[in-house]
């Protein structure tokens, strides 16, 4: 595919699955055998049904999630996007009790596409910040 169809693909992914937790997306864009490292602390991800138990569990979490793509560009088969996440801990899902606090964190995602699909990811956000940051908003809610 063309890198302007790569990060068109992209950016609906970010839009759809992210900021409008539209499911079926996962299973549409992301091939059937691919791995993801970096998004989930409990380790790589296979497929998009892995994918979808880390989805999942942030969405539980936050539920109002909104990811700003702040940069996107292409290279070949592979994109790579800087973003910030705004959301509010409302959910239990990350194994702490909501809190109802706002969150934000920022990330950058590297995927690299075949056949027009999602085959590879890596990313690198800031899990620790998000953790810190619901951790503190637990602790000072009486």
């Amino acid at each position: 595919m063309p890198v302007e169809e790569n990060i068109a693909l992209m950016k609906r992914w970010f839009k759809e699955v992210w900021n409008e937790g539209r499911v079926q997306t996962i299973y549409e864009l992301m091939d059937a055998n691919a791995i993801g490292i970096g998004q989930d602390p409990n380790g790589v991800i296979h497929g998009p049904a892995g994918f979808e138990s880390l989805f999942s569990r942030m969405r539980g979490a936050f539920p109002d999630m909104k990811i700003t793509l702040e940069d996107i560009f292409g290279s070949g088969d592979k994109v790579a996007v800087r973003w910030s996440a705004a959301m509010t801990h409302t959910g239990g899902h990350l194994g702490v009790p909501a809190s109802n606090k706002p969150v934000r964190i920022t990330g950058i995602s590297v995927a690299r596409i075949e056949n027009g699909k999602i085959n590879q990811g890596w990313d690198n956000w800031d899990q620790l910040g998000m953790m810190q940051q619901i951790a503190n908003a637990a602790a000072a809610t009486p």
